[in-house]
């Protein structure tokens, strides 16, 4: 059995991650964040694109204020290992690289060669990776490409959603890239669950049908 998927958003009122420049620091607020890491405590592994590295070079850690926390496996898709051996992913910590390419050393990370589709780790592949490693949950984060992949898969179980009350505007950049949908009914749907405020922020959870 895969392990369950749950893709977080983190955007601005018109779906946007970053500006066109790519700043993203930060588009929601300190509540927002906090729950983020709520729900990272609450996955047994974090996935991330290696665009988002690059661009952020995030810990992908949680961070739970007054309380330790069991930290979840930390996973990065990089179809051609771009992933400085300086990261903050690839230092410390329990961090596994799943790739296209050859594996080669990056850090203290292991490196996985799986599957590939147009040259980019299966996202069924990678989840068969990641369930070796003992993880039943796992927590998407970005970038856009990969929260297309594996919405375009049929992969995705849940949302979180958290929107900022600013507007980016076209020229930001996607929480969701290209679906390459022919016909509506080919969309992937999802159910409401819940809204609720997130200080200033809306918080919206969805369930896949």
């Amino acid at each position: 059995m895969r392990p369950s998927v749950t893709l977080k958003l983190a955007t601005s009122l018109d779906g946007r991650i970053a500006t066109a420049s790519g700043e993203s620091r930060w588009i929601t607020g300190e509540a927002a964040r906090l729950e983020g890491h709520r729900q990272r405590a609450a996955h047994d592994a974090i996935l991330v694109g290696v665009e988002t590295v690059l661009m952020d070079d995030p810990e992908l850690t949680a961070r739970l204020p007054g309380r330790s926390v069991d930290q979840p496996l930390r996973v990065v898709l990089d179809s051609r290992l771009r992933t400085p051996v300086t990261a903050k992913v690839a230092t410390g910590g329990d961090s596994l690289i799943l790739t296209a390419c050859e594996p080669r050393p990056v850090g203290s990370a292991r490196v996985e060669q799986v599957e590939s589709v147009e040259g980019r780790p299966s996202p069924a592949a990678a989840l068969a990776a990641i369930r070796r490693q003992g993880a039943a949950s796992v927590l998407i984060e970005g970038g856009g490409q990969v929260a297309a992949s594996f919405l375009r898969a049929g992969l995705v179980d849940r949302l979180e959603w958290f929107r900022a009350p600013i507007l980016l505007g076209g020229e930001g950049r996607p929480c969701v890239a290209a679906l390459a949908l022919a016909r509506l009914s080919d969309a992937p749907r999802f159910r409401c669950l819940a809204v609720a405020p997130c200080g200033d922020d809306l918080w919206e959870r969805y369930e896949r049908l």
